[in-house]
């Protein structure tokens, strides 16, 4: 597959080969959803447990009367009403650490970027250098690539520091190192943008 490569100023830059192997596969909806559904569980951040009834340190002997005392029934100092008694109905840790095969994974990965491929929502950049990292500049360079409401841009290893400081205060742009591409990410912008580091990145990221 073919695609024209472009510079920030929407100008040619000559054209790029996109792996077949990467960028043209067919999409499955249970795969992609599959992969979204480990992403969203493994963010998740579970509840610190509360020290339960069971939990507690204290004694287990009964501290009065059954009867006769003038104060309610207790069989022990562990119960929640009391200081240091453990807590009713507390938190608990909760597991939210699926797991999920590399193989499903790196198919995800291959499909979520052959969709926006095939949705023609995949624009490739020569390179993210700007002439001076101020966003009134690179807001103006991005609205002639068309980007729609909202995209995700990926660099290569490291981001271009100056773009990263002047796109930082659009809200509807995104920037990834190649190393944190993910299919939610993806997903979830109208468009994905890569440079042509980020497109030999993830190339290499499957082949290797």
């Amino acid at each position: 597959m073919k695609v024209t490569v472009q510079t920030l100023d929407a100008q040619g830059s000559g054209e790029i080969e996109l792996n077949d192997a990467v960028f043209g596969v067919e999409p499955r909806a249970d795969i992609l959803h599959r992969v979204v559904t480990w992403q969203l569980e493994k963010r998740r951040g579970t509840a610190r447990g509360a020290r339960e009834r069971s939990d507690v340190a204290r004694t287990g002997k009964k501290f009065g009367r059954q009867k006769g005392g003038g104060t309610a029934r207790h069989g022990d100092r562990r119960a929640p009403i009391f200081v240091g008694g453990g807590k009713a109905h507390g938190p608990r840790v909760r597991d939210f650490n699926p797991s999920l095969n590399k193989k499903v994974r790196a198919l995800g990965l291959k499909m979520a970027l052959s969709t926006k491929a095939a949705a023609g929502q995949l624009i490739v950049l020569d390179s993210l250098d700007v002439s001076e990292a101020k966003t009134k500049a690179v807001r103006e360079q991005l609205g002639k690539l068309g980007l729609g409401k909202t995209a995700l841009v990926i660099d290569g290893d490291a981001l271009n520091i100056g773009f990263a400081q002047a796109s930082s205060n659009l809200r509807q742009i995104d920037l990834l190192p190649a190393v944190g591409a993910n299919v939610y990410d993806i997903l979830k912008h109208e468009t994905l943008v890569l440079t042509r580091a980020a497109v030999e990145k993830l190339e290499a990221r499957f082949n290797g």
